[in-house]
């Protein structure tokens, strides 16, 4: 029987379901409703079709749930892009109209003809970084909101407002000092006192988040923290998108993933490279916030690295950008090498993790290493170590036996 190709076109309501043949004819749609019995429906649709594979567009978004409960159920599915499936569309012949059931089938088509669909694997430790690290860019950017609030409604309340930088003791110390004028300034005042409680209870939750955050980079065994600049958040951003190292074959795949490497431009005999606006945006505004970080460091190694393309000629947007390709480097080796060290330990008795030669060359050594710990230290942790047990201590001289004197 020939292979039996199934695109599902997921929403919030529904999920459209289409089967393609190996001629990409179609042989039967169905459209569920989006409930617990979902996968079932689906499930008992298809079973006419014993060799069949799902191919759920946008496996990471809206049909992350649905592609979840196919594996669950032993199916093999792919993962489309949404960006795939719409040229797919876009190139077929004749009018086709913008549906759910020709969007399915777009869906089925792109995962038949390309080899860049990716199976869908399950949950696993990275999907726990991602979903921590994604709370902790809502937070921040919703910190900024209130911020911002804060000082246009302090601008009306204070001569020239306050600094840029305002933290929510200072803006309460300025809000005692404050004697609001009429109706309005008490209004405003009452406002701005509400923006500091947010900016408070947001504060609250950043610090709970970043306590997270860091258990679970503790938790995920990786050694990317030993790079300059890369802290929990950094880390979590990166590992959570990034998940299996295996599927990129090398850096310079990583690069173009995270988008710090350019992209080509040429035509005929001439060669142009240009700055790469596509990749994971969020990814490359991790590897972009280590790599300030390393500037504004004068001593690092990743500044001297900066200082260097800048006496070659470079502007300060061409070095951050050779500078942010190096930390993609050194994230690329250090991902590679915890995934042979976690290999190897699996493994048995045969392989030991710390066995690894490529990760002394990926920069473990101080004198070698291009981009070290940003954390000052001979430590890089995220927690304090423990206090040594009783077995490790130092032995205390003895003491002098203390004598009991009795009076008479």
């Amino acid at each position: 029987m020939a292979a039996i190709m199934i695109g599902v076109d997921p929403h919030k309501g529904s999920h459209t379901a289409v089967a393609i043949g190996a001629a990409e004819e179609v042989l039967g749609q169905v459209r569920v409703r989006a409930s617990t019995a979902q996968a079932r429906q689906l499930l008992a649709w298809a079973k006419s079709w014993p060799e069949r594979t799902w191919a759920v567009e946008g496996a990471g978004g809206l049909g992350h749930l649905l592609s979840q409960q196919l594996l669950a159920a032993g199916e093999p599915v792919l993962d489309v892009p949404p960006k795939l499936a719409a040229r797919v569309r876009l190139l077929a012949s004749g009018n086709v109209n913008k549906n759910d059931p020709n969007d399915a089938r777009s869906v089925a088509v792109a995962a038949l003809r390309s080899a860049a669909c990716l199976p869908v694997r399950r949950d696993d430790h990275s999907a726990v970084l991602k979903v921590w690290a994604k709370r902790h860019r809502d937070l921040s950017r919703s910190r900024n909101q209130v911020v911002c609030r804060l000082h246009a409604v302090l601008c009306d309340l204070v001569p020239g407002g306050v600094a840029k930088r305002i933290t929510a003791g200072q803006a309460a110390r300025i809000l005692e000092q404050v004697q609001p004028l009429g109706a309005a300034g008490a209004a405003r005042w009452i406002l701005a006192e509400q923006f500091l409680a947010d900016l408070r209870r947001i504060d609250v939750q950043r610090r709970d988040v970043k306590k997270k955050l860091a258990a679970a980079v503790q938790a995920a065994g990786t050694s990317v923290t030993e790079i300059f600049g890369v802290g929990p958040a950094v880390a979590a951003a990166v590992l959570g998108d990034a998940g299996d190292i295996a599927r990129f074959p090398s850096s310079d795949h990583f690069a173009a993933y995270n988008g710090t490497a350019p992209v080509e431009v040429s035509s005929g005999g001439r060669v142009v490279y240009r700055l790469s606006l596509r990749g994971n945006r969020r990814m490359n505004h991790a590897v972009h916030m280590a790599a300030v970080t390393q500037i504004r460091f004068a001593g690092s190694e990743g500044r001297a690295y900066y200082d260097k393309k800048i006496a070659e000629g470079k502007t300060p947007k061409e070095a951050l950008r050779a500078l942010k390709r190096q930390v993609s480097n050194a994230l690329y080796q250090k991902m590679k090498a915890d995934a042979r060290r976690a290999a190897a330990a699996m493994a048995g008795p045969g392989g030991q993790p710390g066995n690894d030669c490529d990760a002394s060359a990926a920069g473990l050594h101080p004198a070698g290493r291009l981009f070290g710990q940003a954390t000052p230290g001979p430590d890089p942790t995220l927690r304090p170590q423990p206090r040594p047990s009783k077995s490790t201590r130092p032995a205390r001289q003895a003491r002098k036996p203390v004598t009991a004197h009795t009076s008479a």
